[in-house]
């Protein structure tokens, strides 16, 4: 399990590098951080490259279909004990987790009695490794539902009648879950709440609120389109405004240094990539509540955070850093990086401040100036 959870780490990274739709690939971290699962708990971490494939393969779709992707997914429903939810032993922790984060967020106007109903809608919604489905009665057997993993299993599920967000469901089986979820989706409170998520990670802490509406509206009259949520929030100036003015979380750090220390030459090693977002604090898989790593920037830039960094910056600058050493060798392959490149004098140089320009005409090597401008605001911030 942990060579797998190993593998999925790698293929990860190795698509924020070189996936040709880099959108995808910055909606795809958004959502994984916005559908948090801990990969260290139980078996989740077998099932955690499949998941985010699930999510990568709807991350700019209909947030309704993304929403029910991650309910059925054996990766959250363990993550969160919703195989555990069961008619006569009720558990919570995934229903308040969708109201509270995944949609509707916290003081929407959904009560505890909602969250409460919720979780009897869920129960039954799990996770089956046996390959063969369960004995049940005959009335039950139409109701069974199986998709891999995933199992609703009529004979674990609450078939009373529920009164959720203002709406009476009729117990009926997993149709339950569809009308609920149609619910929960279609509300304005998550068109909000997720708006402003996604502002806040491509524009930083404080969006605009007249941005933030333009994606609300975009959210409720395209049925939740992600794409064209995206659309109204690139098209407003205030986002034009924003860029180079949001500060890097670790794993824009990393990647984007990678990227720019190398291009499209394919490292060999993600390792030490691995190494370095684990040291940062935001390591892949790894936040172990459901709330997801913090995406709000005093949450990377304190002291300790920075002079990790400047360490990392001075290994990246300094050489391969361990990242063209295949699996199994003792040595790198000839790899240095060289910054001042095309691309630096082409346009990236321009947009330096004067203590930058000081402080990089001091340097007394190229691994010092790579070092340097790694380290650098202007690099800090995205």
């Amino acid at each position: 399990m942990n060579a797998l959870a190993d593998e999925a780490r790698a293929r990860s990274i190795l698509r924020a590098l070189y996936g040709p739709d880099q959108l995808r690939e910055q909606m795809t971290w958004f959502w994984f951080n916005h559908f948090n699962v801990h990969a260290p708990k139980r078996d989740v971490r077998a099932m955690v490259g499949d998941y985010e494939d699930t999510i990568h393969a709807r991350a700019l779709g209909k947030f309704r279909d993304l929403l029910e992707a991650t309910l059925r997914h054996p990766a959250m429903l363990r993550y969160l004990d919703n195989d555990q939810n069961a008619a006569g032993h009720i558990n919570e922790n995934y229903a308040r987790e969708i109201m509270e984060l995944h949609t509707m967020g916290v003081g929407s106007g959904y009560s505890q009695q909602d969250v409460q109903e919720l979780a009897r809608i869920l129960t039954g919604v799990g996770v089956d490794l046996k390959p063969d489905p369960p004995r049940l009665k005959p009335q039950w057997q139409p109701l069974y539902v199986r998709a891999g993993l995933f199992e609703f299993n009529p004979a674990r599920h609450d078939f009373g009648d529920k009164h959720f967000l203002g709406h009476d469901i009729k117990g009926r089986g997993f149709a339950e879950v569809e009308e609920a979820l149609d619910l929960i989706a279609s509300s304005p409170a998550t068109a909000h709440h997720v708006s402003l998520q996604i502002a806040t990670y491509f524009m930083g802490d404080t969006p605009p609120a007249d941005v933030v509406a333009r994606m609300e509206q975009a959210f409720r009259h395209s049925d939740g389109d992600i794409a064209r949520v995206l659309r109204a929030m690139i098209g407003a100036p205030a986002f034009r405004a924003s860029l180079g003015t949001v500060f890097k979380d670790p794993a824009h750090y990393a990647i984007s240094a990678v990227r720019y220390a190398y291009g499209d030459r394919v490292i060999l090693n993600t390792q030490p990539i691995v190494g370095w977002l684990n040291r940062m604090g935001e390591g892949l898989y790894n936040h172990e509540t459901p709330d997801g790593y913090d995406m709000r920037s005093d949450a990377w830039s304190g002291p300790g955070q920075m002079a990790t960094r400047f360490d990392i910056a001075r290994q990246i600058g300094g050489g391969s850093a361990g990242l063209f050493r295949p699996p199994g060798a003792s040595a790198d392959q000839p790899a240095f990086p060289q910054l001042q490149n095309a691309l630096y004098f082409g346009g990236l140089g321009t947009t330096l401040g004067q203590p930058t320009r000081d402080a990089l005409a001091k340097a007394t090597s190229p691994q010092e100036w790579n070092a340097l401008y790694l380290s650098s605001p202007e690099f800090m911030h995205r």
